[in-house]
């Protein structure tokens, strides 16, 4: 803002009122200190690496759907540092499983999203996020991520 001579009073007003867009890091509830983010339009690794990073608190991670070729061994250094449990979501988690049994403790698959956001819940403790980021596309269970993020926002709310 220096470069451009904005005063600082109008880029703090101009972000003030800015909101997130849907199914990118979108906030979604804190239920009993555990905090909801959805990142359903994360469909490869590279996006889910900056939501992963962004992560400040231990995080159980809600991965999986369509494999499009993913090498996730770029995500192990983040996977050990932050996140504390997987929860697979999809028909297909055999090679998510097979990237991380040695990187996490717990890792557990689900077919829906309402048992995902259910089991995440349970293994998550006052204080922990619980993150939606797919790495993958959405197509084995969901008509799009937009879809997949709406019935990730459902099932919090009737948590």
């Amino acid at each position: 803002s220096r470069i451009l001579e904005i005063r600082k009073d109008v880029v703090r007003e101009s972000l003030a009122d800015f909101t997130n867009v849907e199914h990118r890091l979108e906030f979604v509830a804190k239920v009993h200190g555990i905090e909801f983010v959805n990142d359903s339009k994360a469909t490869n690794i590279n996006s889910t690496w900056f939501a992963l990073e962004t992560m400040e608190n231990p995080t159980v991670w809600i991965v999986g759907g369509v494999d499009k070729g993913n090498d996730y061994s770029e995500l192990f250094a983040l996977v050990n540092e932050k996140v504390k449990a997987i929860v697979c979501l999809g028909i297909d988690n055999e090679k998510i499983i097979g990237a991380f049994k040695n990187t996490v403790d717990v890792l557990v698959e689900t077919n829906s999203m309402e048992e995902a956001v259910k089991v995440a819940y349970k293994l998550a403790d006052k204080g922990d996020n619980v993150l939606l980021s797919p790495a993958c596309a959405s197509f084995d269970l969901f008509a799009n991520y937009e879809d997949r993020g709406r019935k990730f926002k459902e099932a919090v709310r009737s948590l």
